[in-house]
């Protein structure tokens, strides 16, 4: 990978259009989007900057001498991303994140390994990333008109419930996920073809059917409406994903949810007008967990193990003790207009 990147680091591409792809992959067909002519897609990029997180991580933890020289590559391939997205989005004239940077075409669905697992979401630029996602949900919302202009889509598009879910887009990312559900063909079968049409009945191309695919990124999806690792030195994020209908009626619970720092038991109901949560399990994240408040409004009070805690940015800040913790949240209370 190391000889891959550094044949796209010479001088000839720090020079004008050519600057979209200095120090990337080389171009390559990627996927099928890409057969007509080899791109420089930061779908190869990002899942090659996970491989270096990873071999500098695993380098690390075995006590490799090379975990610094890895580490060092993997943070220079990292800024030639970002520089190579600049150049792209300041040649093309667009507001997103591009699937390759040599096109400047729109590909949200392939963007989103960018955050996981590439684990990229406060590295890369906050606004591009809002504007990339964004302009997804305004994509996907358009196909429930009966008047809008569309034949099919492949729901490998469950990856975007992940990215909305870490942009903190609670509402939207389970309204995405109903709007794939419905899209289960043969419904009972309770799984996805490759591609869906807009029509159930039309005789067309669907691909594999089911297609374990993107049956794992659904899996992924609901997964991390429970917990989710940042991907850098962070908290576990727990319940980002999990709106009132969720929490009503007993609400949720998951058990055995393994993590990079060890199994993970969590519950969280509505009680009355607040919330209780539980988490338990083995995993010590050293820099504990974040629940965030999950109600409309914003929080008020909120005890940990019984002792007072205060939300910060509208979470809590929860330290990883190994034994199992009890939550109550409550919301804030309307202040009385003076008479």
């Amino acid at each position: 990978m190391e000889a891959q990147r550094q044949s796209e680091r010479t001088p000839d591409n720090r020079v004008g259009d050519r600057a979209v792809g200095y120090g990337l992959m080389p171009p390559s067909i990627s996927h099928e989007g890409y057969s007509s002519a080899p791109q420089y897609s930061l779908w190869d990029d990002f899942w090659a900057l996970t491989g270096y997180k990873d071999a500098a991580f695993a380098a690390t933890m075995l006590g490799r001498p090379e975990a610094g020289t890895i580490a060092r590559h993997r943070d220079e391939f990292a800024g030639d991303i970002r520089a190579a997205i600049h150049a792209s989005t300041t040649g093309f004239g667009i507001d997103f994140i591009p699937g390759a940077t040599s096109l400047g075409d729109f590909d949200a669905t392939s963007t989103t390994i960018a955050l996981d697992p590439a684990g990229e979401l406060t590295g890369l630029d906050r606004a591009l990333l809002t504007s990339t996602f964004e302009r997804q949900w305004q994509r996907v919302s358009a196909r429930r008109s009966p008047h809008a202009d569309w034949t099919d889509y492949t729901p490998y598009e469950l990856r975007n419930v992940s990215a909305f879910v870490r942009l903190g887009w609670r509402t939207r990312a389970n309204a995405l996920l109903d709007f794939y559900m419905r899209d289960r063909r043969p419904a009972a079968w309770n799984g996805w073809a490759e591609v869906v049409g807009r029509s159930p009945r039309a005789i067309r191309f669907i691909g594999d059917m089911p297609h374990a695919w993107v049956a794992s990124d659904f899996v992924r999806a609901a997964l991390d409406l429970f917990a989710y690792e940042p991907g850098s030195d962070g908290a576990i994020v727990l319940g980002a994903g999990l709106d009132r209908d969720w929490l009503a009626d007993g609400g949720v619970a998951i058990a055995g949810l393994r993590t990079t720092s060890g199994t993970l038991d969590f519950a969280m109901r509505t009680e009355g007008d607040g919330i209780v949560a539980t988490i338990g399990g083995n995993a010590r994240p050293h820099a504990g967990f974040a629940l965030s408040w999950p109600l409309e409004g914003e929080p008020g009070t909120a005890t940990i193990d019984g002792r007072r805690a205060s939300f910060i940015n509208g979470a809590l800040a929860i330290a990883a003790s190994g034994r199992t913790v009890h939550i109550v949240m409550k919301p804030a209370r309307a202040t009385p207009r003076p008479l």
